[in-house]
């Protein structure tokens, strides 16, 4: 008996290749809405449809509608920007948006508070300067993940390469996004065709990322697809292919978990792009269609096995992968602070805080940055919120120090602060339980003086926080994770590997803030008494069978 597909499937099978009622809903100005269907369609442009849940009961109460607005992310392959284009989005921000940019964990721009009818004229501004949001989100693969910084090293440079060439492959070839926001018409009255989607595209949202050891700092155990860099003699000579991870979950559906993926392999660096392809269309045949729960690559794989998965890629690929090769990771981290090439050439990773790049009193960062754009930069975001100042001279370095100074910006946080992400969550985000990234930051001050008061204030500790078990911030690999269960509470999570190769453990649902202080403050004490040298705070607690 064949299963009922579900209705998302409709809604893509009778979209016209995404494009539905989009343009009609953005012209409805009786409301700050779209349709429902259409609010799934929006998001393979890299668009939600959200509102201020802050505002809710007083509009409710008002019998007004919802406070509307828009989210809308760039693809930014490996989060690359020049100058021009972060002012850019600098100014983006502040003319169509709510004054702040938001860096996500795969190193993109989120623009919130977007109202409708400054949707289209915000996109015309992303166009115009050669970005786009074209499957930011949605059922297809999203923006590709590349460890930063490509001045690094040409190795570096040659595996950002390769995943701009797998989001250039693998983006949808619908001319929606263009014809809907930008030129307000559909160029030719043919459709065009999907070689590698089809008309319904995948089951589900699809995530790649790439990594140079020995750091894993876009974490490739976390995604559908990813490639670890094999270095020999300081050159790229290929990569170890990792399939089926993925953080997502649903509360209560024990159907439903975290993983981390599996290396199935090795490909040469020009086989790169076909293995993507390879294993993005045994997805989109074998992934499931009824149940959008179990729709991502990971399920696909633990129903089939991974011996079946690498046989199905492998028949796909004119040259089958090889046997996987040595590799080592020594964390997930960013390395902060400034650090200087062989070209003479400075890089400032910089902390930014949860990713939200805006004045706060004092501390002036969005003014900061662009006032440092005036220099000859780049700019790239990192997969773990923060930004480095790329290419600087020794006189740019000179002065973005000055500029970062003069507008109350500190270089650094503490260890435990440089080492915590949090997602949005409220009040924009509609599948938030409780708050996220408006609270992480008091939560950490207070674990932060517990920590220095047993001497281990400068021991960095993997810390995520999510408001709901989407896992957008990666919370089920950290070494301490906190996935939102009711307002004010979280499951607490223990254990995870320092590197990302492993699943933390459940350790206490709902708990609030007492709860999960009281359970760490011992643990903490612990740590500090009886770690082995150089022991991470995740293996300790599982050495010591304190989860």
């Amino acid at each position: 008996m064949t299963e009922k597909l579900s209705h998302n499937e409709a809604i893509k099978t009778n979209s016209r290749l995404l494009r539905g009622t989009l343009a009609e809903g953005l012209e409805a100005v009786a409301t700050g809405a779209i349709s429902e269907d259409d609010q799934q369609l929006i998001k393979f442009h890299g668009i939600y449809l959200q509102d201020d849940r802050d505002l809710r009961p007083e509009r409710a109460k008002r019998k007004l509608d919802k406070a509307y607005s828009f989210m809308a992310r760039l693809r930014v392959p490996g989060g690359v920007l020049s100058s021009a284009q972060y002012l850019a989005m600098d100014r983006l921000a502040d003319e169509r948006g709510n004054n702040t940019l938001r860096l996500t964990t795969r190193q993109s721009i989120q623009f919130h508070g977007v109202i409708k009818t400054n949707l289209r004229p915000a996109l015309r501004q992303i166009d115009s300067v050669l970005l786009d949001t074209i499957a930011a989100c949605g059922d297809v693969n999203r923006n590709v993940m590349c460890t930063p910084n490509e001045f690094a090293s040409p190795v570096h440079a040659q595996a950002l390469r390769t995943a701009e060439a797998i989001s250039t492959h693998l983006l949808p070839r619908s001319g929606a996004w263009r014809e809907i926001f930008i030129n307000d018409e559909q160029i030719t009255q043919a459709l065009e065709e999907e070689p590698i989607y089809g008309a319904t595209y995948l089951p589900r949202k699809f995530k790649i990322a790439i990594a140079v050891p020995p750091q894993n700092d876009v974490d490739v155990f976390a995604h559908d697809l990813c490639y670890i860099a094999i270095l020999e003699n300081n050159t790229l000579v290929g990569y170890n292919v990792v399939v089926g991870g993925g953080m997502g979950a649903t509360h209560g559906d024990a159907t439903t978990y975290p993983l981390v993926g599996s290396v199935i392999g090795f490909c040469s660096a020009d086989d790169a792009v076909a293995v993507a392809q390879a294993v993005v269309t045994t997805q989109r045949d074998f992934g499931n269609r009824s149940n959008r729960r179990r729709a991502r690559l990971k399920y696909t794989i633990e129903d089939r096995g991974l011996e079946w998965f690498r046989n199905e890629v492998n028949a796909r690929l004119a040259k089958p992968l090889a046997p996987a090769r040595e590799y080592h990771f020594t964390g997930n981290g960013d390395a902060m602070g400034w650090h200087t090439s062989p070209d003479g050439l400075h890089h400032l990773t910089l902390f930014i805080e949860n990713g939200r790049v805006a004045d706060v009193g004092n501390w002036r960062l969005k003014s900061a940055l662009k006032a440092i754009a005036a220099q000859d930069v780049s700019f790239i975001i990192t997969p773990n919120q923060n930004i480095i100042i790329a290419r600087a001279s020794t006189a740019a370095r000179e002065i973005i120090e000055a500029t970062l100074a003069s507008h109350g910006v500190a270089l650094r946080a503490s260890a435990l602060r440089e080492a915590a992400m949090a997602c949005v969550a409220l009040p924009t985000c509609a599948l938030a339980l409780t708050e996220s990234e408006r609270y992480l930051p008091s939560l950490v001050t207070r674990l932060d003086s517990m920590l220095g008061e047993h001497g281990l204030a400068e021991q960095p500790i993997t810390l995520r926080m999510t408001g709901c078990p989407n896992g957008c911030a990666r919370p089920y690999i950290a070494e301490i994770g906190l996935v939102g269960r009711n307002p004010g509470k979280y499951n607490l999570h223990l254990g995870g590997a320092h590197d990302g190769s492993r699943i933390a453990k459940l350790h206490r649902e709902d708990a609030d803030e007492a709860t999960i202080l009281g359970i760490l403050a011992p643990m903490f004490a612990d740590y500090a008494k009886h770690r082995q040298p150089a022991e991470r705070f995740g293996d300790f607690v599982l050495r010591h069978g304190l989860v």
